[in-house]
């Protein structure tokens, strides 16, 4: 049977990201994605000026439908969020759908700044929303957020393994990205059965781009759900952005989003 995904994220007019990332890596990877946007944004918050429509008195009839049509799901994944009501939401989702895997990436905020569109209001909510994941998947920024440090914190590498563990809560595997400097970047994998952290080091190609977080998190659930374990989705997941994002620097020099789609056959 093909996977069923509802992803719930916000949709950007310009720029690659969220749904727009989303969208196509899952159906590449094989699952069926449904679609339920939390908010419209001209463009994604790496931009000036941006118009953003909140999407909230949509998602809960949405939703409902999806339970009267007989859906089920194989996965919940979320991301940006518009508001503090939609993380209640996010929680009925999982609830209702009960899925196997139900990823969270608290998408709050990068290089230690929170943002704009972010209340404290919705980040302490983002906190109680992570009680209903299997897996997270922040980057070191969102995981001093959620764990009530500033969010310009920079952990030891010592500091980092209790991040991991703290985030777990004994209940849920981690997964936290956004560790860099300026030869290499990694990913910190937590699977909490086993107690067991895996790093995973990548080169670095001299500079970020937006949507990297977004695509990562895609691609590792594609391969959670082809039936692979955290750490080998995690190490899948690694190698697909590190070609995209060599792929993108060589060809697209000047681009602040990241130029996946020649990469796809590798995840197909």
């Amino acid at each position: 049977m093909q996977k069923q995904v509802a992803a719930i994220h916000d949709l950007s007019g310009y720029g690659l990201c969220s749904l727009g990332v989303a969208l196509p890596v899952l159906t590449a990877m094989q699952a069926y994605v449904c679609a339920l946007p939390t908010a419209y944004l001209s463009s994604h918050t790496g931009y000036p000026n941006f118009t953003f429509e909140d999407m909230t008195q949509a998602m809960n009839p949405a939703l409902d439908h999806w339970r009267d049509l007989g859906l089920k799901f194989d996965a919940v994944y979320s991301g940006f969020l518009g508001s503090a009501e939609q993380i209640a939401i996010v929680a009925r989702a999982v609830e209702m759908f009960k899925p196997e895997v139900a990823i969270i990436d608290p998408v709050m905020g990068d290089d230690g700044k929170v943002y704009k569109t972010y209340t404290p209001e919705m980040c302490d909510n983002m906190r109680k929303l992570i009680e209903s994941a299997t897996v997270i998947t922040p980057n070191v920024t969102e995981a001093a957020i959620l764990l009530g440090k500033e969010p310009s914190a920079q952990p030891t590498r010592e500091e980092l393994r209790d991040w991991l563990v703290r985030l777990s809560g004994g209940k849920r595997d981690v997964v936290l990205t956004g560790i860099r400097n300026a030869q290499r970047v990694e990913v910190w994998c937590y699977e909490y059965r086993t107690g067991q952290v895996t790093v995973i080091e990548r080169g670095y190609v001299g500079r970020a781009y937006h949507g990297t977080g977004d695509l990562y998190s895609s691609v590792l659930l594609g391969w959670l759900l082809r039936g692979q374990s955290l750490c080998q989705a995690a190490e899948n997941a690694a190698d697909f952005v590190m070609h995209a994002a060599a792929y993108t620097h060589q060809n697209y020099p000047d681009s602040g989003d990241i130029a996946f789609s020649p990469e796809l056959r590798r995840i197909i």
